[in-house]
Formats: C-alpha cells, sequence, structure tokens
C-alpha cells in the first residue's frame, strides 16, 4: 500500500478492471512495485524489486489478473479520472489513478481470510480520497466472499509509516508475522 488520504475529493471514478486497462494496470503495477523498496529497505531492496519487472513478468501478471477477474470481477478494482492526465502517446501517464487487487475467494484458504493483495495510488493522487474509496471497494468484495474467518489481511512493511498509517485508520492490527527466504 502506498497512500493515505486527507479527505479532499479527486473526483475518481471506481470501476472493476477491464482487460482494456491492461497497459495502465502495469504502469500502476511498476510504480507499486518500484515503490516497496523505495524507504523501506535500502538500495538492494529496490534493486531487487526492480529486477523482476521484466516483460515475461508483465505478461505473467497481467494473465493472472485476467484469470482473477473472470473469477469475479471486483477482485480488482481501478479509480478512473477524467483529467486528461492520460497521454496514449506516451505509455508512462495514465487516465487510472490507482487501483486495488483483492484475491479473489478460490485463494481465501491461503491466509483463511479475504486477502488485500495491492493497493496502489499514483502520488499525485494521494490524498485525495482516491485511497478511500478503492478500500471501499475493496472490503465490499472481501464481505461478499464466503470466508473461513471473517477478517481481512494484507502484508505491510512495518517501515511504511505512511501505509501503517493508512491501513490503522481502517482498523488494521498486527496479525502474526512474516517471513521470507530465498528459494
Amino acid at each position: 500500500m502506498d497512500d493515505t488520504d486527507d479527505g479532499v475529493d479527486a473526483d475518481a471514478t471506481i470501476r472493476p478492471y477491464d482487460s482494456g486497462d491492461a497497459t495502465e494496470l502495469w504502469t500502476l503495477k511498476r510504480g507499486f512495485e518500484t515503490g516497496l523498496g523505495a524507504g523501506t529497505g535500502g538500495s538492494e531492496k529496490a534493486a531487487t524489486y526492480e529486477a523482476k519487472l521484466t516483460d515475461e513478468y508483465r505478461r505473467r501478471w497481467l494473465a493472472w489478473v485476467d484469470r482473477c477477474v473472470d473469477e469475479r470481477a471486483s477482485t480488482v478494482t481501478v479509480a478512473e479520472t477524467d483529467d486528461g492526465a492520460g497521454d496514449e502517446s506516451d505509455p508512462g501517464t495514465s487516465d487510472l489513478a490507482g487501483y486495488v487487487f483483492v484475491l479473489p475467494e478460490s485463494l481465501s484458504f491461503v491466509w483463511d481470510a479475504a486477502v488485500l493483495n495491492e493497493v496502489y495510488v499514483r502520488p499525485e493522487y494521494r490524498g485525495t480520497g482516491v485511497a478511500d474509496d478503492l478500500m471501499a471497494a475493496a472490503l465490499s468484495t472481501a464481505r461478499d466472499q464466503d470466508l473461513p474467518l471473517d477478517r481481512m489481511v494484507l502484508d505491510v512493511d512495518r517501515a511504511n509509516d505512511r501505509a501503517q498509517a493508512f491501513y490503522d485508520r481502517y482498523g488494521f492490527e498486527h496479525w502474526g508475522e512474516m517471513v521470507a527466504r530465498d528459494l
């Protein structure tokens, strides 16, 4: 997660992702991934996340998004603006201000709960209400799932104070600790 809101409205439309959004969604995903290493793990962590963003990873990730969306359209929800920021001649710009990705119900047994996989808002839309709108959509999607436990879980870096504050505002509490190792 990489956002907080201060109540200012960005006038974004919250809607399910569709495959026509793939290029713009990938631009947001790159921002999400490269932001994970920024400020919370040094240059090695940032380089690790940047290195995985290959063309093959893009292809596989977007195919996975399509499979999840085929299962339930609201698993990936986007915030679309009409401010003209997206420039079709520049693939680095987007009319999508952000997205949220809740894993489909079929994967709920991974954590015995709904899983908030990713939420990202472009820097220029942070503090505008977009993250709140996306979180509302994510919670709605999760509440509609038949879950082993009525809860939503997510992975957040403890060093990401901005994300921690956002999730705290929504009542998220630490529930265990994730550890990892190289394979």
